[in-house]
């Protein structure tokens, strides 16, 4: 009552759109509980109104605190829903739901987009700009299975309340499970595109010491989306098209990803992954000289050293070399030959970003290692456990509050959301965060990419 009695109101009411309206209670909860307090209500005279105190002190209206909101989200990043209820309950004495937890993560999520867009640029950033570009497939919920989940719930049989007899009784009602045919995939995978992106700086002695200033970010969008978006945030750390900075893209295969990268980094250099080549000629090395295990690391590490050495193209011709030694109708040559030509063919497309001798020699990347743990770490560890499955537009918000915290990023987020909170309900909006609805996925339709092929070199800043 007290904050109340302090509170000014005469900002609202001097402009003469405002008069009082009743003193109205209300249960606020915070991290140390249930808080009561007082409110005038100020109604506007063409409709409508607002309490003056929320706006104040920052409250939204979602009867909880900020400190609640942002701890209950920046939980839901880390673990699962039910585990951040039952986290916050240990260390707090009550927790908000579940849903209430959801809903906070849907609402706040639809402010991270525009977060990653205005957020400041990196200071003391590297003289070398690294990008790596991977992807992980996420468990996603089928038509049958959402119709199912959002269907009415049969009426199930009268039985006691013990596990054992509940569950029984919940499989008969459930009928005989389909069986899966062979191949038939239970996943239903919806892949989600991570790029991270790091610079390097030389040290004094010659060598380039990173990564700094490291970020990752994700979505389900088209590729050609994250694509776009790893260009805008290049040219925002100070490597635009036309500079003379070094950029180089880590990249594991995927024709597609250097065709776009290429067009949108025309001056950058490129490197194949070399864990990706390196397990392809383990698996062709097997079907040539298996079980003979020695043997087989004996012709895979000189292929390795081909490789290092910057003989790629060497290697290439070794290979077809050794399929023109096969018979092309001996059944006991159909695995080699197979295995053989799934190889060329993946290298001869690929020579130009398997320069590993003259990048090993500067010192630059050539294995994807730190976007592959981040697809184990940042996707794989919160979105693809057992049992979990997704709604992609859902899912989307909650990867990109993960990225936000895993990069370091939370506190400042928070209190640039809260912020943007602030000035509407000062302006006398009613302000909810919490919410069910998601927002639909980008798509490559409603995104501006530039090809930069297209432009003069003079050209360049200015569409940066």
């Amino acid at each position: 009552m007290s904050v109340h009695n302090q509170f000014d109101y005469t900002s609202w009411l001097e402009k003469g759109t405002y008069y009082k309206g009743e003193l109205v209670s209300r249960t606020l909860k915070t991290l140390y509980g249930e808080v009561r307090y007082w409110r005038t209500y100020l109604i506007r005279k063409d409709g409508g109104g607002f309490y003056p105190l929320d706006a104040g002190i920052g409250l939204t209206g979602d009867g909880l605190s900020p400190l609640v909101m942002s701890l209950g989200t920046r939980l839901a990043t880390r673990v699962s829903f039910a585990a951040s209820v039952r986290l916050f309950r240990c260390f707090c004495g009550w927790a908000p739901s579940s849903d209430t937890i959801q809903q906070l993560v849907l609402g706040m999520g639809k402010d991270s987009v525009a977060y990653m867009d205005q957020a400041p640029v990196p200071p003391d950033d590297g003289e070398i700009l690294v990008i790596e570009v991977d992807g992980k497939a996420t468990p996603t919920a089928t038509e049958a299975e959402l119709k199912k989940r959002r269907g009415k719930r049969p009426q199930k049989p009268h039985t006691c309340r013990c596990a054992r007899h509940r569950g029984q009784a919940k499989r008969a009602c459930r009928g005989k499970k389909k069986r899966r045919k062979f191949g038939d995939k239970s996943k239903n995978g919806r892949s989600i595109t991570l790029v991270v992106m790091y610079t390097l700086k030389q040290g004094d002695d010659g060598r380039l010491h990173g990564p700094i200033n490291k970020r990752v970010w994700g979505s389900y969008a088209p590729r050609k989306v994250m694509l776009a978006w790893a260009r805008e945030q290049a040219t925002k750390r100070g490597f635009a098209p036309a500079t003379a900075k070094r950029i180089h893209l880590v990249v594991d295969g995927e024709i597609c990803l250097y065709d776009g990268l290429s067009t949108l980094f025309p001056q950058a250099t490129f490197a194949l992954d070399i864990r990706h080549v390196e397990e392809r000629l383990w698996k062709v090395g097997r079907a040539l000289y298996s079980p003979d295990h020695a043997l087989v690391a004996q012709w895979v590490e000189d292929q390795r050293e081909r490789l290092y050495s910057g003989r790629a193209l060497e290697l290439v011709t070794g290979l077809k070399a050794v399929k023109l030694t096969l018979s092309a109708r001996a059944k006991r040559d159909a695995d080699k030959r197979d295995a053989l030509s799934a190889l060329i063919g993946y290298l001869d497309k690929r020579l130009s970003m398997m320069a590993y001798k003259d990048l090993i020699d500067e010192d630059m990347v050539i294995a994807s290692g730190i976007v592959e743990g981040a697809a184990r770490y940042v996707v794989g560890e919160r979105l693809d456990c057992s049992g979990m499955r997704w709604i992609p537009e859902r899912a989307e918000v909650l990867l990109h509050l993960r990225c936000i915290e895993l990069n370091g990023d939370w506190e400042r987020f928070f209190a640039w959301s809260y912020q943007r909170w602030l000035d509407q309900m000062q302006a006398g909006q009613r302000v909810l965060i919490r919410t069910n609805q998601a927002d639909a996925l980008p798509t490559a339709a409603s995104i501006e990419v530039t090809d930069y092929h297209d432009l003069e070199p003079s050209q360049h800043a200015t569409a940066a």
